[in-house]
């Protein structure tokens, strides 16, 4: 079953939409693979503590994209393929990418200083 300890609820950001991308992010890390039970949506409502229409709209949004299947009365999964992997990875990485780069430009930065301080952060985190 796909677990949700290690999910923080955030600010400024819609809860079904951190739902959804807590998903993602486990399948792009190979945490989550094909047929995974998902929680029912009363067990997540009562876990997070938050409203059950808002476990009900991510899963929708995750049904509609093919991420995961539901059949009334039964047990949610995954559906996961690799091509669904490399598409999840593309569009994680598409997305936060755009973050740092906007952060970036909002610093002042060049786009030579951002990729200095880019190639500089992941030498020093390699050797961690």
């Amino acid at each position: 079953m796909i677990s949700f300890e290690d999910f923080v609820l955030g600010d400024g950001y819609p809860i079904y939409l951190q739902i959804i991308r807590h998903i993602k992010q486990g399948i792009a890390a190979g945490a989550i693979g094909h047929q995974e039970e998902v929680p029912s949506r009363r067990a997540l409502s009562a876990l997070l503590g938050v409203n059950p229409n808002t476990i009900q709209k991510a899963y929708h949004m995750l049904e509609d994209e093919g991420i995961i299947v539901s059949r009334s009365g039964a047990k949610s999964y995954t559906s996961v393929d690799e091509d669904t992997v490399q598409h999840i990875r593309r569009e994680l990485q598409a997305g936060d990418t755009a973050v740092w780069v906007e952060a970036m430009k909002r610093l002042g930065l060049s786009r030579d200083q951002a990729l200095g301080l880019a190639a500089d952060l992941w030498e020093k985190g390699q050797e961690n």
